[in-house]
């Protein structure tokens, strides 16, 4: 009868630490998930909505001079996002400010994000953007809203397997002139990097710090092997970009699936860098899918 009890106190014992031992695991995973828009200032950090949507627009004249616009407000404003940084993102007299960080490229420094958007074959979209007065154009970077096809090739990925690409843009300093020009990956691009095609905007001159560029852009993907795609880019009512293109060779990569927001120095090597901070502002978004 001794025994028979000892048994049952020993298996209850069990059952009281595998218990406890449950609840605890529960907690510290529960402790372990980061609250939403907790993240430091200089580190991105995503969101997960319901929300894809295949039209937007935004102006941010609703939010408050010097407020941050957080992960939080941007999920909210253009749906599913990734790599939202709210600590280099602010509103300033109804513009979206983006910070660019002194010795710093690529996301290190500024904001590599994209929003998932409902797949499509024809996108456009358009907004403002300008650079502040006392903007440093170091040897140049990527810009402003974009699009990315497939898996969306990009970062020094080339397209040549035929899965994806990405329709952007960047700034240039080419000794002293300074230019808009296209950056493209796709299927039949000549080398490892994005392809400007050896187009710029302004087509002669330079770019012009406080004044404001509106810049349209329009995708469709090709079907199959053909080359039935187009990749269009006006600025201030001037054709920067406007050809047929092969983006992919796979039809399962085929669609549009995100619109990039990618705004950064560099490169990857030091001389993209700038030793100061750098403001870019945006105005005046507005998303469409076309089919």
């Amino acid at each position: 009868m001794q025994i028979k009890t000892s048994k049952h106190h020993v298996t209850a014992a069990c059952l009281l630490i595998l218990c406890l031992s449950i609840v605890s695991c529960q907690k510290q995973s529960i402790k372990e998930q980061p609250a939403e828009d907790a993240v430091a200032g200089g580190t991105p950090e995503d969101v997960e909505l319901n929300a894809i949507n295949s039209s937007f627009s935004e102006n941010w004249d609703s939010y408050t001079h010097g407020s941050q616009y957080t992960t939080a407000q941007a999920s909210a404003d253009f749906g599913n996002i990734s790599g939202w940084n709210q600590g280099r993102s602010m509103i300033s007299n109804g513009n979206l400010r983006v910070t660019l960080e002194p010795n710093a490229l690529s996301g290190a420094g500024g904001i590599v994000s994209n929003i998932d958007v409902s797949d499509g074959s024809a996108y456009e979209l358009d907004y403002d953007i300008r650079f502040h007065s006392a903007f440093d154009w170091s040897r140049g970077g990527k810009l402003g809203f974009g699009f990315a096809i497939g898996e969306g090739n990009a970062g020094g990925d080339p397209a040549w397997d035929g899965n994806g690409g990405t329709l952007r843009l960047m700034w240039y300093n080419n000794n002293g002139r300074v230019y808009f020009h296209p950056y493209v990956y796709y299927r039949d691009q000549p080398g490892q990097y994005g392809d400007n095609f050896g187009k710029s905007y302004p087509s002669s001159g330079s770019l012009n710090k406080s004044q404001t560029y509106h810049v349209h852009m329009y995708i469709k993907s090709n079907t199959g092997s053909s080359t039935n795609g187009r990749a269009q880019i006006i600025i201030d009512g001037t054709t920067l970009l406007d050809i047929p293109i092969r983006w992919t060779t796979n039809d399962a990569q085929r669609l549009i699936r995100n619109v990039t927001f990618h705004t950064f120095r560099g490169g990857s090597q030091d001389y993209w860098m700038s030793s100061t901070v750098g403001y870019i502002y945006y105005d005046n978004l507005v998303v469409n899918k076309i089919s």
